[in-house]
């Protein structure tokens, strides 16, 4: 079962974080987003089998900085806990995220992440797009998707609020 996370997620939320990477700073990241302006309730998705958390998903806004500053989505982080990775609860995170993206009237998102994985979600390189990475990154690891209301005008340098700086 995929559904919104509720306050009594936190912790569950932060240990998968903390297990799926080995290490504290993509929960602390999902901490920091949580207590900004930047997080959008809708999209902090968590994943439930047997009625125990497992998985979680969190799109925020992020800028695009080009003629205008536009606000996008940043998919990030994505983590499953170990004993139930490659199930296909990733994928089902990512695809609920996107379909309730596309339905809030969102027009682009972002993640860095394996090509080979979110390709099949319909991401693509930015450079595609002509949306430059902060990051000096390969390419093809920093992808977007253009959702229904996709406009020309998203187009320049991504910029990620202050909470990203430590991860």
């Amino acid at each position: 079962m995929i559904r919104c996370e509720n306050l009594l997620d936190a912790s569950a939320i932060y240990n998968i974080h903390t297990q799926a990477f080995e290490r504290e700073n993509e929960a602390q990241l999902v901490k920091s987003i949580r207590h900004s302006e930047r997080y959008i309730p809708q999209l902090s998705l968590v994943a439930e089998v047997d009625n125990t958390v497992v998985g979680h998903i969190l799109f925020s806004y992020i800028d695009l900085v080009g003629e205008e500053t536009l606000r996008i989505l940043g998919l990030a982080p994505l983590a499953v806990v170990p004993q139930f990775q490659g199930e296909g609860i990733g994928s089902a995170l990512i695809r609920i995220g996107l379909e309730t993206a596309d339905t809030m009237g969102e027009s682009l998102v972002i993640v860095l992440g394996h090509p080979q994985f979110y390709s099949r979600f319909g991401f693509q390189p930015s450079v595609n797009y002509d949306i430059e990475s902060p990051f000096p990154v390969p390419e093809d690891v920093f992808m977007v998707k253009p959702l229904a209301n996709y406009q020309e005008k998203y187009q320049g340098k991504v910029v990620y609020p202050p909470a990203f700086q430590e991860v």
